[in-house]
């Protein structure tokens, strides 16, 4: 077992209503759900709590995690959900369909894995016209981004990027110019 897959098994424990202080920005990015959406798939799903939101707007939701105690945590807390279904599973390793899915989400998970390798996957997970967002920490590298983050700090209280990457011109989605990117300092 890594640690990574340790410690969230811990996570999974702590409360009813999920752990994370990042369930505060789900209605934010369920507004980039596609209309009449019909495959959706969260990568790091943690306990849940944002795939039983997109199951109340697609007609069908696969959940990723790694931690074992997650997806219990999560199948627990979502049996209503017919639509919904959790896979405990590495998504570096995982095997995703090709042109399958009209929404994919990340939250809080791509920090922790080779980001250009899983991207490139999800690209080619994408359907023509599909949504990724993702909801992560992001190294701060100028000082532009520097200074952001300390008006950023004073603003939220913490640091991060909400990011919507558009893959709507799906030949290139993935690479520096190619696409419609959206970033709001939080």
């Amino acid at each position: 077992m890594s640690t990574v897959e340790a410690d969230f098994d811990r996570l999974a424990l702590l409360d009813d209503e999920g752990w994370t202080t990042n369930n505060q920005y789900h209605d934010s990015l369920l507004k980039h759900v596609p209309e009449h959406c019909e495959n959706a798939l969260e990568i790091g799903c943690g306990t849940g709590a944002f795939a039983r939101a997109l199951a109340r707007r697609c007609k069908r939701v696969v959940a990723l995690d790694l931690s074992a105690e997650m997806i219990r945590v999560a199948r627990s807390r979502s049996s209503q959900f017919e639509n919904l279904e959790f896979q405990l599973a590495d998504a570096m390793t995982w095997d995703f369909p090709q042109s399958h899915f009209d929404f994919v989400c990340s939250i809080a998970t791509l920090h922790h894995l080779e980001q250009r390798e899983l991207l490139l996957k999800i690209k080619d997970a994408l359907k023509p016209r599909g949504v990724l967002v993702v909801l992560d920490l992001v190294q701060s590298d100028s000082l532009t981004e520097r200074i952001c983050d300390v008006v950023a700090l004073g603003v939220s209280g913490g640091c991060g990027y909400f990011t919507t990457v558009d893959c709507s011109h799906r030949p290139k989605c993935g690479r520096r110019g190619s696409n419609t990117v959206n970033t709001i300092r939080i």
